[in-house]
């Protein structure tokens, strides 16, 4: 379905082109701190972040041929999120009801993957997908504090180092698929009393990127865009 196109894609940019370079705030418990490891720095990093409302993320990306952007606020039953690939943009907005979609011809197409008819029939319009489906589903999962736990490496080989100011630096690598290339990452999290991610750079021989994460803990909350200027995913799918 075209709305998982949308997921992937802009996902992609997230956690490839622009992941976690945290600088995150205080750490594990003083005991942890006298002698940390990476897998007592995430543990932290971690159960900071579950007591959060929402977070304001950055994401500038770049390869030989295009420059991305991701804008997204992410809260706890409300998000949203504007990416761009060159001259296309798409916009994306959960509510507790309702996700919401738009974007310009060429975002509706090359990222959307709608067709030239489908794309006509949107217009201007928002199209708008209820609570309960697949695609609802799909978005508010990516755009709530239900992602965080994304925001983390899962492999078991990471380094952890010494930054700035006593920063902490987890960095690990992600082997080469058949379809990406082989990725290297730099976490940053700062040494204070509450570990939350900040800023990561993410680089391949593909390109590069760098998230920015900030405003941890603002409530995050959507409002349903005019009745009139929306369009059914349903009537979009069968156009």
């Amino acid at each position: 379905m075209f709305v998982n196109r949308v997921v992937r894609r802009s996902l992609l940019v997230v956690t490839l082109g622009a992941t976690l370079s945290m600088g995150v705030a205080p750490l594990v418990a003083q005991a942890s701190t006298k002698s940390p490891s990476a897998a007592s720095v995430l543990k932290a990093v971690r159960a900071a972040m579950t007591t959060e409302r929402g977070v304001h993320i950055v994401v500038r990306s770049h390869s030989a041929t295009t420059r991305d952007a991701v804008v997204a606020n992410l809260g706890r039953t409300s998000g949203e999120e504007t990416f761009t690939s060159g001259a296309a943009t798409v916009s994306i907005v959960v509510t507790p009801t309702y996700a919401y979609l738009r974007g310009n011809a060429s975002g509706l197409e090359t990222l959307v993957g709608l067709t030239k008819s489908q794309q006509k029939a949107v217009g201007t319009k928002s199209i708008s997908m209820k609570a309960g489906t697949s695609p609802y589903v799909s978005f508010k999962s990516n755009l709530t504090v239900g992602a965080f736990s994304a925001f983390l490496p899962t492999q078991k080989d990471v380094r952890l180092s010494r930054g700035a100011r006593g920063a902490y630096v987890l960095s690990w690598t992600t082997k080469a698929t058949g379809t990406t290339a082989r990725t290297t990452s730099v976490l940053t999290v700062s040494s204070g009393t509450k570990p939350l991610p900040q800023r990561e750079v993410v680089s391949s021989s593909s390109g590069s990127g760098t998230t920015y994460f900030s405003k941890w803990g603002e409530s995050v909350r959507q409002s349903r865009p005019p009745v009139g200027s929306l369009i059914p995913y349903t009537a979009v799918v069968k156009g």
